[in-house]
């Protein structure tokens, strides 16, 4: 099929430079015509995607590296197909990714993918002429792509914007956003505030669309989108319904766990699972008749205290994983897995205890970039063998006095580390790691994690319905052991 979506890359010289500032307003400034916008976000990124999902409704992830050419076109196209214009912002700096001598897992790559044009964020403070010589750089460093415009950010005044403006770049400053201190996007240490379980006000998305519309050639940027050209795509985006619901899979989300790729949910539900959500902070316990668990990322370590407190949810959970319930869990849900969570302040909070060790909070980045993958052995995402990518980015690292080697599931490969590690911690039907996996690596994770939950379904409702009473009686047995 052919998609005609106007589309452009909102790039940037670096981190930090202030793409989703940029990117956030543009989406504003765009719904404020009238326009249906569909937002993305390149690289393995949580936090900027909340952010566009409070203007746009949602944002999708797109990673070269770990998803490839044929998803990254897939996901684009079935969420792009329907909108009248599609922003993708990029990650680092345009040509920032997996290798430092190509644009593997970079937002060049996307870029010339989805045949996107170019609009490139600079942190113009301080800068005059200099920006003539970036736009020179970024124009003629790679061909295939089209730089078509630069946002100068942090600007101190029109008349500063002019002067950029005054150095004849070769690629044209399209406008530029004045600092602005008082409504910066709140950080902390793994990036920014997580928009979508923080409750920012709204007056900070609206304030950044206003001030878009005001200094940036917003009509420049939508030419140049509209001058895209058509994607072709050899398959159709569209996906049909799941034909049954096979098993429920509740969902850890609240202000400790929220970070989730919609890609991998989305890869869920396609194979027949129901996603039901829950607050291990705020519910007393699990939701009734689910067949699986799935802890992602987030924050844990913020509110150690309170799911310390909630002993009912911890109970709850530990039932769930000791009567064979399939348990998956990424970076701060093995947090949560594990005996406790010590924080900067050396306190130590107790928490689950179905793996063995104590994460551990440091004040710099514990690991952080792509890894790869091979299971050594089966688990409930499926036979020994599965290949699959994702990432680290974490400040914790589990410390334990008798981890068993034997008992990881997982090879680990990562750039920064000369040989293979062992991983992934395994006990029982519980699975967890450091490591953020991204289903599209390996389609068959998320069918083998449904598969395995559906597996517990049939095993849980014929013991039930067999035998009740034995069902009571081992159930009271569990919770004595």
């Amino acid at each position: 099929m052919k998609l005609n979506t106007p589309r452009v890359v909102i790039a940037g010289v670096a981190s930090g430079v202030g793409k989703t500032t940029v990117t956030v307003g543009l989406i504003g400034a765009l719904k404020a015509r009238g326009m249906k916008v569909a937002a993305f976000k390149c690289g393995p990124d949580y936090l900027d995607p909340t952010y566009h999902a409070q203007v746009a409704g949602a944002s999708h992830n797109l990673d070269g590296w770990m998803m490839g050419r044929q998803a990254v076109l897939a996901t684009f196209g079935r969420v792009a197909k329907d909108a009248d214009f599609a922003i993708i912002e990029g990650v680092m700096g345009l040509f920032d990714g997996a290798s430092p001598v190509s644009d593997q897992g970079s937002t060049a790559e996307i870029a010339k993918w989805l045949k996107a044009p170019v609009v490139v964020v600079v942190d113009a403070s301080g800068m005059a002429r200099t920006i003539a010589a970036l736009a020179k750089g970024f124009a003629s460093f790679d061909h295939e792509l089209r730089v078509v415009g630069i946002v100068a950010n942090r600007l101190g005044s029109r008349g500063h914007l002019e002067l950029l403006r005054a150095s004849q770049p070769v690629v044209p400053v399209v406008g530029g956003l004045p600092k602005d201190r008082d409504h910066a996007f709140p950080e902390r240490h793994l990036g920014l505030f997580s928009a979508n379980v923080n409750n920012l006000p709204q007056q900070l998305f609206s304030t950044w669309a206003a001030l878009v519309k005001d200094w940036i050639d917003v009509d420049a940027i939508v030419a140049a989108g509209q001058d895209a050209e058509p994607l072709e795509l050899d398959f159709d985006p569209n996906l049909s319904a799941p034909s049954r619901t096979r098993c429920k899979i509740a969902l850890a989300f609240d202000e400790a766990f929220h970070f989730y790729y919609e890609d991998n949910l989305r890869r869920l539900e396609q194979a027949g699972a129901e996603l039901v959500r829950f607050s291990p902070l705020h519910d007393r316990t699990l939701p009734d008749d689910v067949d699986g668990l799935y802890l992602g990322g987030g924050y844990p370590e913020t509110v150690a205290d309170a799911l310390a407190a909630n002993a009912s949810m911890l109970e709850s959970i530990r039932r769930f994983a000791r009567d064979g319930a399939p348990v998956y869990a990424e970076c701060g849900g093995l947090m949560y897995l594990c005996h406790a969570i010590r924080t900067l302040d050396g306190k130590s909070h107790p928490m689950l205890g179905l793996i063995d060790g104590e994460a551990v909070m440091a004040d710099r980045i514990q690991a952080l970039g792509y890894a790869e993958v091979e299971t050594v052995r089966e688990t409930i995402l499926g036979p020994a063998g599965l290949r699959f990518r994702g990432h680290q980015f974490r400040y914790s690292s589990l410390s334990s006095s008798n981890s068993r080697q034997d008992a990881c599931a997982y090879l680990v490969s990562t750039r920064r580390k000369s040989a293979p590690f062992r991983e992934g911690y395994v006990v029982g039907n519980v699975l967890a790691s450091y490591v953020h996996a991204h289903f599209a690596s390996n389609p068959s994770l998320a069918e083998g994690f449904v598969a395995s939950c559906e597996a517990y379904r049939l095993r849980r409702t014929s013991f039930w319905h067999k035998d009740t009473s034995s069902c009571q009686q081992h159930l009271k047995h569990t919770e004595r052991n």
